[in-house]
Parts: C-alpha cells; structure tokens; sequence
C-alpha cells in the first residue's frame, strides 16, 4: 500500500488524468449504450410463474405487460356521444402504436363491467407484446402521450399498470445533490479547510460515477433492477465520503506531527488505507452473499453494487493521494498551519467531548450496556409484524398519472380492479371444460371477491383462465389471504375428480411467491455473510470474542432498522408526510439486500474501531487502556462519518421513489444506531466487562492462523515508507520523538 501511495503521490498528474479518462470512456460507453434495466420478479418453479408461462404460450396478446386507461367526466357521463367518440378514437390510434398487442374498450362486447355504476369512470386496458422487464419505455410513454392528448375540459384521463410505472417522473438528482452539500458544511466543520473538506467529495464523485455509468453497461449483459443504479450511488457517495475522510483525517494528524506532505499521505494510506481496503471487502463479501440464492433478480443489485464499493475504494487509495499532494499543506486549515511554524511538530492528544466520554463509559460499563440494549430492543419490536408483498400504484406520489389513476379506478369500480388475480389451468377433456365453466360460479360465492369474468378458452380449447378482482386493493393483507385461500381450499375442491391443476397468478400472487422464496432462503444467506464476517475478523485481530460480538451487533443493527422501516412505511408514521403513500407491506427484496448493505456497513465501524484497540493492546496488554484510548481516538471520527452517511441517506428520500425511500431511511436508521449506540456505546461497555477475555484466542487455532494486518502502528509504517537516507533519518527521528513525547505525556492515561 506503501509503494502505492508513493506512486500515486510522486505522479499526481497521471493518477488524477487515468481516473479522469476512466470516468470520461465509461459514462461515454455508457451514453451511447443507453440502459437496458430489467424488474423481472419472476421465480422458476412457482405457481404464479406457471400461471404466467401457460397464459403467454395459450394467449401471447396477454402474457404482456398492462396498462390500464382511465378517463373520468366530473359531471355527465362517459357514455355521452361526444366522450364516446373521442376515447374510442384514442383508443383506435394507440391499438396502431408499436409494441401494443390488444386494447379491450368498455364500449365494445368485450367491455362489460368497465364502466362504473354512476357512468363517470370508464376504462380501457392496452396488451403490450413484452413483458414489463422487456418493455421499452418509449413505447409505454407513446401510449401514455396518445392518451393525454384526449384530456379536455370535463374529461379527464390517466393512466395506470406497471407498463405505465415505468414512465413515472423521477426525482431527478435532487436527492444527490442535497447529500453531498451536507457531507460538504460536516466535513468542513470537522477539518477547517475548505481544501480537504472537498477532496472526500470530489473522490466519491468520481468513484461513483465511474460505478453508476459501469452499472448502465452492465444491464446489456445480466438482469439489472432499474433501482439498482440509485442503489448504488447511495452506498456509494455514503462509504466513499466516509473512506476519504479517514484516510484525509490520518493524513492531517500526519502533516500536525511533522511529516511533509508526500510522507504524510503516504502514511496514511498504508495505514488507514489499508483498513479502508479491509472495510471495503467486507461491504463486497456482504453484497455478493445475495449471489448463494440465485435469483437473477438480486444478482444484477448485487454486482452492481459491489461494483460501486470497489471503485470508491479504489479511487480512496489511489486518486485521493493525488489530490491531497496537489492540495499540499492546505489539508490543514490556517490556524492549523500557522500553530505548527510557531511551535513546531506536537502530539495530537484526544481531547474534549470524545475524550470524556470514552472515560465516561469506562466507568459505568453495566448501566449504559443497559441503555444501549434497551434502545436496540425497543426500535427492533416493530419488525416482529414485518409482512413482505407489493406496494401498489396507489403509494405512488399524488401528482402521477399512476396514482391518479389508482384512485379513479378505486372510486368508481373498488381496489381490487387495480390487482386482479388470473386463474390459468390446463383443458384436457370435455370433463375439465365443464368443471372450468362451473368454477367462475364458485368463485363469486367466495369470501373477498368482488367480480369474476366468464371462463375464456384459447382456439384449440387447451387452456383457459378467468380473472378475478378482489374487493380488497393489491397491496393489502386482505388480498394476500384471498391467494392463499383459493390455493389451499376453494380450487383444490374444484379440481377434485378432474385433471384440471388451476394455477393463480397476478400481481399479489407473484410477490407473495417471491416473498416466500426469499423468507425460505433467508436463513442460509443470513448464515453465510456472518460466517464470512467472523472469519475476517478473526484473521484480523486473532480473538473469537470480537467477531462474536460483531454479529450479534450487526444482526441488531439491522432487526432495529427493520423496526424503524415498518413503523414507518408498514404502519405509516410518516409516508403520507413525506409523499411516500399511504401505509403498505414493505417489498420482499429488501431484507435480503438490506442484509447485505448493513452487515458490510456495520463492519466497516467495528474494524475502523476495533483496528486501533488491537494496535493499543498489542503494545500495552492492557484492555481498560487499549478500549479508552481506541474510543476516544476514534469516536469524533466515526460520529462525523456516521452524521455524513446518514445524511446522504436521508437526502435520497427526496427521491420520491418508495424503494430508494425505504433504503435510505433504514440505512440511515442503522449508520445511527450503528455509530451513536452501538459502536461507541455497547461495544466499549461490553469489551470493559470482558476484560482481556476479549482478546483470547486457543493457542492451537493460534499457530495455524495467517497472520494480516489491518492498520499497522503509525511509527512503524512511516520507518518503512521512507527513503534510507540521512536526511530522512533525521526527519523521521524526530517524528518518533514527537511520538515518544506523546507517549510519555498522554493524558489517556488517566481515567475520567
């Protein structure tokens, strides 16, 4: 890493122009590619699948992505001549649009039940030939633009379906933007310089793009979410920020104790590099753990994501160095400077609040572990109701066409109209068309059933399906109940004594099915990134103790965000507030990515924590010393990091998107819990009770461990990256003088 740095630093101009090309050629590549994201939810092997698979091999006009148009007369009604020719006129022009299969109009035979009872809201529902992961967004916004150029006076009309979804307005880069100033005002107040306070900025904005435009061309090759980019640049901007500023803070400390520029960076980043690289493998290990539950879906979020952590880092250890020789002693800010020309070298003693408390937790260990764990158990209740499906279009901020249509449709003809389940089976016998003619029947005398269309039979009568509509909407647990007991109890009476196998399918069905794939899946891969975890940390700091504790740490940072994330969103303390919907199940994906990101994110504390109380017990065996002095000198540090991160987070809520909404709100819940309970409260508490039982390791497991080391003592790097000459010598001798003076003076020493 030493030689690295070195490099980096000696050829600043080629370093800062490599990345500069690189970030220039990939988001070319990526411009000219254009995207090719793909939300394809569907899981082999279950029953919503199969439904899928049978009604697009019996009915291609079908097996498509939907939309559904909406249009609405205030007064009067739509069956009115003048609203009548003008909608099927619209309706006729978009049947000619390219990629539209079918349109079925309320005013035709096929239209019964698409007119409301008052006759103000009617409906129309357009067939595109591919399915929503293949759709191509320009063909759902000519639909969408065919429609609207309808809307007159006293004739409204919208739009709604999961083809339309995809023409939603996003929030732009509002979300981004607002983040990185925050970063901006917090690490300007935490350095003094407005020269240091932007080079962690200026490195996760380069890191990330370079990732963000990485991720558009990875959509041409694998099944990459839409979501999977923003996903992305919100833990990238969050770790990138927070990589550079520890890295920037250990060149600072550098710079105060007489090192010059070249030395310090150097220094800094064989040593705090080096934990950043460590930390950032962790974060990897955590996101690629997604890859054991091969689901294409989730492998496309996983890659890209932890294809942004990898050029963060990579751009912290090698175009940060850079940029800090260009900057030189401007790292520091003026007093700073002018204090070191007048007094010279000094220790950099921990001092203040971090210093206090530090002290203070060392002296009641027992009651602020108390607080610490009631606090966790408190916001970590709300998950025990946690209940995984889809948020429907009526969560989608007012102002879209999507919702508006959500609510017209609710209004005129009940919830359930925007969720119907489709029933498919196969016909193999007059027998079974019999029982298929008789099913519609028995489904309307079924309890939360709201309508059944008649059976429909493909030409050759191979294969038939009917739809159902819900008298609840798709979002609701209501609905969820109706899948289930249509599966378990009304169709298995149906198919009895015939060879009909009736498969549901529909919005809800095909999430409840993905939700129990994941939730049957989870314990496996929950299992495997904390082993991995362990195994890590044991390499690093050889004892059996921390990484135990590490897990248990992290598995409640995340039931705790999973708390906060239900009582909001689930239960709704604030969704409505802030644009995000009403109240809804929360998408079944997001465990498992939420694993992922917050076990990476946890570790990165504990290693940035942990690694300078294992320097300190390496030197001294003293563990009371080795937790007050690893606390005090790392707590301002972590909590300025953590106030970064979670305000990045937070700022992506503004996206107006419910999925980036729910990410950023329980990772910053977790950074928080994570850094201001966890990491510099239960952590140091705990490792005071336990005493030097924190660092026991068997000494069989002892000898046959590698040895590695995450962040080596300061001293002993800045021998080892100098120059072997006199001059130097003499620099460096002087510096361990500063160092021994520290050493001998150190208040740390004394408690409280």
């Amino acid at each position: 890493m030493a030689a690295l740095a070195r490099w980096c630093v000696r050829n600043r101009m080629a370093a800062v122009l490599l990345w500069l090309l690189t970030f220039g050629g990939v988001t070319a590549a990526a411009a000219v590619t254009g995207t090719a994201y793909s939300n394809d939810y569907q899981v082999p092997g279950t029953e919503s699948g199969r439904a899928g698979q049978l009604l697009t091999e019996a009915f291609p006009d079908l097996g498509g992505a939907a939309g559904t148009v909406v249009w609405h007369t205030p007064t009067g009604s739509v069956r009115a001549a003048d609203v009548e020719q003008t909608m099927t006129r619209t309706l006729h022009d978009i049947a000619q649009l390219p990629g539209v299969a079918a349109v079925v109009t309320p005013y035709g035979d096929q239209g019964a039940g698409r007119i409301s009872d008052d006759g103000r809201t009617a409906y129309a529902t357009v067939a595109f030939h591919d399915q929503d992961h293949d759709l191509d967004e320009s063909e759902a916004k000519a639909v969408v633009d065919t429609a609207k150029d309808a809307e007159a006076d006293g004739l409204q009309v919208e739009l709604g379906g999961t083809a339309i979804g995809l023409t939603d307005p996003s929030g732009g880069h509002l979300a981004e933007v607002v983040g990185v100033l925050v970063a901006a005002v917090v690490l300007f107040l935490a350095f003094g310089s407005p020269a240091a306070s932007l080079l962690p900025i200026a490195t996760a904005l380069v890191g990330v793009g370079t990732a963000y435009a990485g991720t558009v061309l990875l959509g041409h090759a694998m099944t990459v979410a839409d979501f999977a980019p923003m996903l992305g640049m919100l833990i990238g901007l969050g770790v990138g920020i927070d990589y550079a500023l520890f890295i920037v803070t250990r060149h600072r400390r550098g710079l105060k104790r007489g090192l010059d520029v070249t030395e310090a960076a150097t220094a800094a980043v064989a040593t705090t590099g080096r934990a950043v690289v460590f930390a950032g493998a962790t974060v990897c290990i955590a996101l690629l753990g997604m890859l054991i539950l091969q689901l294409g879906f989730l492998n496309g979020v996983a890659i890209a994501a932890s294809l942004t952590v990898v050029l963060t880092v990579a751009a912290s250890v090698t175009l940060l160095p850079g940029l800090l020789s260009f900057i030189g002693m401007r790292a520091l800010s003026r007093r700073e400077r002018r204090r070191l020309e007048e007094n010279g070298p000094e220790p950099e003693l921990p001092t203040g609040f971090a210093a206090r408390w530090s002290a203070f937790v060392e002296r009641h260990p027992k009651k602020l572990g108390a607080v610490a764990l009631a606090v966790v158990t408190l916001l970590a209740l709300p998950t025990l109701s946690l209940r995984l499906g889809t948020s429907d279009q009526g969560n989608n901020p007012e102002s879209t066409t999507t919702r508006k249509a959500y609510d017209l449709l609710a209004d005129g003809f009940g919830p359930g109209v925007n969720g119907p389940l489709t029933l498919v089976t196969e016909i193999h016998g007059a027998e079974d068309r019999l029982a298929a003619d008789g099913l519609a029947g028995t489904l309307r005398a079924t309890e939360g059933v709201a309508a059944v269309t008649p059976v429909t039979f493909d030409s050759g009568g191979h294969t038939a399906y009917l739809t159902v509509v819900p008298e609840s909407s798709p979002q609701s647990a209501s609905t969820s109940d109706l899948v289930d007991r249509l599966r378990t109890e009304v169709l298995p009476r149906t198919e009895a004594g015939t060879s009909l196998d009736v498969h549901v399918g529909g919005v809800t069905a095909a999430y409840d099915d993905f939700a129990e794939v994941i939730v049957g899946k989870l314990p496996l891969f929950v299992g495997v990134v904390i082993a991995l975890g362990c195994v890590l940390l044991l390499l690093a700091f050889r004892s059996v103790v921390i990484p135990l504790k590490a897990a248990a740490m992290n598995v409640a940072a995340v039931a705790a965000s999973f708390g906060v994330v239900v009582a909001f969103f689930q239960w709704g303390w604030g969704s409505e507030l802030l644009g995000l919907g009403r109240a809804g199940p929360i998408e079944p994906f997001l465990p498992v990515i939420m694993v992922s990101v917050l076990f990476g994110l946890s570790m990165d504390y504990q290693v940035f924590l942990v690694s300078r109380m294992y320097e300190e017990w390496l030197e001294t065996g003293d563990n009371r010393r080795c937790v007050r002095i690893g606390l005090a000198e790392t707590g301002r540090v972590i909590n300025s990091a953590a106030v970064i991160m979670i305000s990045v987070f937070l700022a992506f809520v503004l996206s107006g998107d419910r999925v980036i909404a729910m990410f950023g709100i329980a990772l910053a819940a977790a950074v928080a819990l994570d850094a201001f309970v966890l990491r510099t409260l239960l952590v140091p508490a705990l490792m005071h009770l336990l005493g030097s039982a924190n660092w026991w390791l068997p000494g069989g497991l002892d000898r046959r461990l590698p040895r590695i080391s995450i962040e080596p003592p300061e001293c002993r790097t800045g021998r080892e990256s100098l120059p072997d000459a006199d001059a130097e010598r003499e620099k460096l001798t002087g510096v361990v003088d500063v160092l021994e003076k520290e050493r001998r003076s150190d208040v740390r020493d004394i408690p409280g």
